[in-house]
Formats: C-alpha cells, sequence, structure tokens
C-alpha cells in the first residue's frame, strides 16, 4: 500500500480524526500545502493537541509558514503542560539542546586557544568537549582569553 496527497485526504471531523491519531498526523503532513490547512489544523487540534508526541510530530512536518505558526497557537491553548510535562520526546530535546550549546561552547574555547597561538594537547582537547556543565564552560571559556597554557583553564579544579 502507498499513501500520498491523492489517497489521503484531509481529515477535518474531530470524530474521525480521534478514532485514529497516525493516520489523523499523516493527513495533515499529506496536505500540509493544502489551501484549507489552517481550517484542517484547527478541527484536528482539539483531538492531537493533548498527545504532545503527535502535536510535535504535526509541528516538524508544516515546516516554516503559517501553518507552523498557527499550529503553535493552537497548541499553546490544547498542550498546555508542553514545555514542562516531563515527556520522553521533551526529555531528549532538552538533553539534545543542552548538548549542542555545550559542543558549540567547547568548540569555541578551542577556537580561542587556537588563534591565540596557544598549544592544546590532546588530554585538554578531550576534557574540554566532554564537558556538558554550561556554567563550567563558560569559566574555561573566559579563561582561554588569558592562559599561557591550555592546562590553566582547569585552575582551580
Amino acid at each position: 500500500m502507498v499513501l500520498g496527497p491523492i489517497g489521503v485526504r484531509p481529515i477535518t471531523d474531530p470524530e474521525e480524526a480521534a478514532k485514529d491519531l497516525a493516520l489523523t498526523t499523516f493527513s495533515i503532513l499529506i496536505n500540509a500545502k493544502d489551501p484549507g490547512i489552517l481550517a484542517i489544523l484547527d478541527a484536528v487540534a482539539p483531538v492531537l493537541g493533548p498527545y504532545a508526541d503527535w502535536a510535535e510530530y504535526v509541528e516538524i512536518g508544516l515546516d516554516e509558514g503559517p501553518g507552523r505558526e498557527h499550529w503553535r497557537e493552537l497548541m499553546a491553548v490544547y498542550t498546555p503542560n508542553f514545555p514542562g510535562g516531563g515527556s520522553v520526546m521533551e526529555e531528549a530535546w532538552r538533553e539534545v539542546k543542552t548538548e549542542g550549546k555545550a559542543e558549540g561552547k567547547a568548540e569555541d574555547i578551542l577556537r580561542v586557544l587556537e588563534v591565540r597561538g596557544v598549544e592544546v594537547p590532546d588530554s585538554v582537547r578531550e576534557q574540554v568537549m566532554s564537558c556538558t556543565d554550561l556554567e563550567l564552560l563558560g569559566t574555561w571559556f573566559d579563561r582561554s582569553l588569558t592562559v599561557e597554557t591550555a592546562e590553566e583553564l582547569f585552575a582551580d579544579e
């Protein structure tokens, strides 16, 4: 079986949407470019909204534009527990976001040292890149601006 825009019509009846959340989500994604997408979203938001995982799939699949913005406005009403509900997806999202910030700060520290001509041994590089504590990375970044050796990043530790 192949599903696509021709075979999957927009689901606009909340009762029908409630019978199969996966199909409803897929229907929204397949019909995301439909001129009536805002009305489609209005119809299914009360059904999908309480399910943060399905709501998130819809948001991601809508790409940038009026559909996504409208969906976000609707979800502010229907998913009052996100963020803060502690769902598996939310936890993963927060972890990935924190890891990304930490990696960026670590790379900045190493770049500053490189630009300043400070030699960075592999052991220092590994310690900096493996750190996920944003506050500690901030301290190391500040130190990277003035240290004479890379090992001085870790003074007081």
